[in-house]
């Protein structure tokens, strides 16, 4: 199943773990995924957010839910942007929805290719150049500590 990085939102699916998992048919990941946030392994089947096969979270997002309706690509593209659910989903507790504002515009200024090029780089081990996903403290190829979603959150509140 091929996994597509972009999202109505912003975020970039590639660095989700979930997503990551799916691409790459590692089962045992999604299952200890699936163990420890207490779901069953079927709702983490996953090809990104625009796709027919979405996790859970996905499936039910208001986001997305309602840029389908309005037969949008991305927020920015609506009248009402952002939003503020948008807005309210950028300042929750989930570090890695943080950048999502930050994401749209730069969508926005040089276009999707050009932001999944990025994302590809931002998401790529600077020293291996191994992809790590959202939370990754260290890089599984090589052990370099990562720049994560959690020190880009506390780098966007400075």
């Amino acid at each position: 199943m091929g996994l597509r990085y972009d999202s109505y939102c912003g975020l970039n699916c590639g660095a989700c773990p979930v997503g990551m998992a799916n691409e790459a048919g590692d089962a045992d990941v999604l299952k200890e995924l699936a163990e420890r946030w207490g779901m069953d392994v079927r709702e983490l089947e996953c090809a990104g957010c625009k796709s027919p096969v979405t996790a859970v979270f996905c499936s039910e997002c208001r986001i997305r839910s309602c840029a389908r309706e309005r037969g949008l690509e991305f927020c920015f593209q609506c009248a009402e942007y952002p939003c503020d659910r948008l807005v309210s989903f950028s300042d929750d507790d989930a570090p890695h929805h943080s950048v999502v504002l930050k994401n749209l515009s730069r969508i926005r200024e040089a276009g999707l290719r050009k932001w999944l090029q990025e994302q590809s780089e931002r998401w790529s081990c600077e020293v291996c150049g191994r992809r790590f996903g959202w939370y990754s403290e260290t890089c599984p190829g090589c052990g370099s500590v990562l720049y994560n979603s959690v020190l880009e959150e506390r780098d966007l509140e400075s």
